[in-house]
């Protein structure tokens, strides 16, 4: 295979960054629980995972997080992962690290560390990325999931409209957080943040620049109460910019969906948000094609838009195709009345069905904690803490003596 196109061994261990031990609520490299990485001229990647005990329940997830991760690069043909256990040392130091992050280093973000951050993202606007954020969060809340949607288009926000939900953002009583504006649908909830929940008027006009935009996103993360969420889809802007970046540094472990049409224009510039988000480490999962034919009441299809513009965007970022949503009346009708056509009937409702099936069961599993509760930590940290109150008497007796 020719080098070129190889990723490195930095590559490997900043797309590692992304991978975070659930119950430790950090990255593994940070944890120090990634200790190598090597490609082969193969392409087989392979990389050394020391866990804190050899039995920890949660391997299985790390596990397919880093293949998920990994197995996205261009150039790697598989992964293979050797694993080892942390010493007793090195143990205490990666429990040290959690703690003080914990303690002392407040989270960047409001983001519990067991979310799913999916990034819905498109190259060029026009494409009907909202209306497949919006359908997809609809319809995994539908399904029992707790699913935030982050509203990040800050001047052509939609979210609110599309999904029916009104009403200005309030404060969380006795401390300075932002409450989610939140609603249920069959067994799950949505939480919605959006810039449509704080001016006055839907139709006012932004005129921000892009520092301003992206310290307001970077508010949404870091100052809403968002809970635990099995899933929080954002809505990005078109394009490649300031937005994009900032929130590619703020959330490292998110992935991304790209959104495009059969147009093989739509497709080239789709092409970019996919190479922003390797860029900066984040997992392609896959593409949408949005709007890939019409079908009539008789059952015929109808390519008005062209043909074989998802698949080719798929072929060439190296990602599956998630699945066509085709186009049906009822998406513009949902839309503009606040009813999801994924919670309804039709082509289009099957068509999100499918997509959201493969995303559920394959593309991005949520987290599993059965048989692994934040108690563990708890008390590991209380026998560290024990501990060290155990050496310090210790040491003060025989001082004393």
């Amino acid at each position: 295979m020719d080098p070129a196109v190889l990723p490195t061994p930095d590559d490997v261990m900043g797309l590692l960054r992304g991978v975070i031990d659930p119950e430790l609520g950090s990255n593994i490299v940070e944890l120090g629980m990634a200790k190598g990485a090597t490609v082969g001229v193969d392409g087989v990647v392979v990389v050394t995972i020391a866990l804190t005990t050899a039995g920890c329940p949660l391997r299985a997830q790390i596990q397919k997080d880093i293949r998920a991760r990994l197995e996205s690069l261009p150039g790697v043909t598989a992964v293979r992962i050797e694993w080892t256990e942390l010493t007793q040392d090195e143990k205490a130091a990666a429990m040290a690290k959690a703690r003080f992050n914990v303690a002392q280093d407040a989270p960047d973000t409001e983001v519990p560390p067991t979310t799913k951050v999916i990034m819905v993202a498109s190259g060029k606007g026009g494409v009907g990325k909202s209306s497949v954020t919006v359908n997809l969060a609809a319809g995994l809340a539908s399904r029992g999931f707790t699913v935030g949607v982050l509203d990040a288009d800050i001047w052509g926000y939609s979210v609110p409209r599309m999904l029916g939900v009104e009403g200005r953002l309030e404060g969380s009583p006795g401390e300075k957080k932002i409450l989610p504006n939140e609603v249920e649908i069959g067994d799950g909830r949505l939480k919605v943040v959006s810039m449509g929940f704080l001016v006055d008027h839907e139709e006012s006009a932004l005129m921000w620049r892009g520092l301003m935009l992206n310290r307001a996103v970077q508010h949404f993360l870091e100052d809403v109460r968002w809970g635990d969420m099995d899933y929080l889809l954002i809505d990005m802007p078109p394009g490649t910019g300031d937005v994009q970046m900032g929130l590619a540094k703020l959330l490292p472990r998110a992935e991304m969906i790209i959104i495009t049409t059969p147009s093989r224009s739509a497709q080239k510039v789709a092409v970019r948000a996919a190479n922003m988000g390797r860029k900066n480490y984040l997992r392609i999962v896959g593409v949408i094609e949005n709007m890939s034919s019409f079908v009539a009441p008789d059952g015929s299809e109808h390519a008005i838009f062209g043909t074989g513009g998802g698949d080719e965007l798929a072929a060439e970022v190296g990602v599956p195709l998630l699945g066509r949503v085709p186009i049906d009346a009822s998406v513009a009708d949902g839309g503009d009345n606040g009813r999801p056509v994924a919670l309804g009937e039709g082509p289009a409702a099957e068509a999100f069905a499918r997509i959201i099936d493969t995303i559920v069961d394959e593309a991005v599993p949520p987290v599993e904690m059965a048989g692994c509760s934040a108690r563990m930590l708890d008390a590991a940290m209380a026998a560290l803490d024990a501990l060290d109150a155990a050496d310090s008497g210790v040491g003060s007796g025989e001082g004393a003596a």
